[in-house]
């Protein structure tokens, strides 16, 4: 696969309790703008949402916020990013998000951040997208889940070439590396997810 031209990043609204989450964002989002690869991502100001946009657009990089109109108005969206896409729903900002998008990375983070990625994985399963997921492991954050997957497989609830598809790491320059191996195959874009039941 071609490197990414827009990214989409899945991350906490909140910062954590270790700093190195913060300078993990950060280094990650300075990473995307000198690749030339567009962030999109959840359109906060607060957290390592903010982190990592604000670390983008420091470097010169080109930042897609898709976030919806009721957190627009409890005044978390991020005003200076290139572009702000303000929808009605969590759902709509979930499809907005991966029409954008060839490559979804999580950060660390909580529900919100497992809820976007596992559906981009699920959509992948059901062959509706054919493009890279990856976990970025800062610090072993996904140590757990990465376990939790591979007792999946053990169990016979997920097919071992679907759990490898699936990146887990804490190096950039290795995530980069195995984005670029990544094989894709040619899907229709836009996705009604209206239509998509896990």
């Amino acid at each position: 696969m071609p490197q990414p031209t827009a990214l989409c990043v899945y991350c906490g609204s909140q910062s954590g309790n270790n700093p190195v989450y913060i300078e993990t964002a950060h280094a990650f989002g300075l990473e995307l703008a000198r690749r030339d690869i567009t962030l999109v991502y959840g359109g906060g100001k607060v957290g390592l949402m903010g982190t990592v946009a604000n670390a983008a657009l420091s470097g010169g990089g080109k930042v897609i916020g898709v976030i919806p109109r009721q957190l627009v108005e409890r005044e978390v969206a991020h005003k200076g990013l290139t572009d702000l896409v303000v929808v009605d729903t969590m759902h709509q900002r979930k499809t907005r998000m991966y029409e954008l998008s060839d490559a979804f990375v999580a950060l660390p983070g909580g529900f919100g951040t497992m809820d976007e990625m596992f559906e981009m994985l699920t959509w992948a399963q059901l062959g509706l997208h054919r493009y890279p997921c990856a976990f970025l492991d800062t610090q072993g954050y996904y140590g757990h889940l990465r376990n939790m997957m591979n007792h999946m497989v053990a169990e016979g609830f997920v097919a071992q070439e679907r759990r490898d598809s699936v990146w887990f790491g804490d190096s950039t320059s290795e995530l980069f590396a195995w984005m670029d191996q990544y094989h894709v195959d040619a899907v229709p874009r836009g996705v009604d997810a209206s239509s998509i039941k896990a």
